[in-house]
């Protein structure tokens, strides 16, 4: 048996190749600075949520928006990248994952710094 499910490897697949698309296709200048940080694609591959870092926070929803509406845009150049049969439907969503990190960061250095002043 192979050591991975096939969803996780379409979805890493998936994810290099819809990073390249947003960096070298999409010509929006609405588009913030945007990392894909992962793709979750279901068991029957059928539909993929692609988790998206936008940089500056004041355009996060405009990012949003414009990749919203580029789907379809997305979608066709995967096709053209990705030979599989049924390619799965694609739903752009924000990965808060950096921030919660970094705020988790903060406070961890905070309570070390009051820990020290303490003492």
């Amino acid at each position: 048996m192979l050591p991975f499910k096939r969803s996780q490897r379409v979805g890493d697949l998936m994810r290099e190749e819809i990073a390249d698309i947003i960096m070298r296709k999409l010509k929006d200048p609405r588009l913030g600075f945007i990392t894909v940080t992962g793709v979750d694609v279901s068991d029957d591959l059928k539909h993929a949520r692609v988790y998206v870092s936008v940089l500056e926070a004041e355009k996060r929803d405009e990012t949003m928006k414009v990749l919203a509406s580029s789907t379809g845009f997305v979608k066709g150049e995967l096709s053209r990248r990705i030979r599989i049969k049924f390619l799965p439907d694609i739903m752009f969503k924000l990965d808060t994952s950096i921030e919660y990190g970094a705020k988790i960061d903060r406070i961890l250095k905070e309570l070390k710094e009051k820990g020290e002043s303490s003492s």
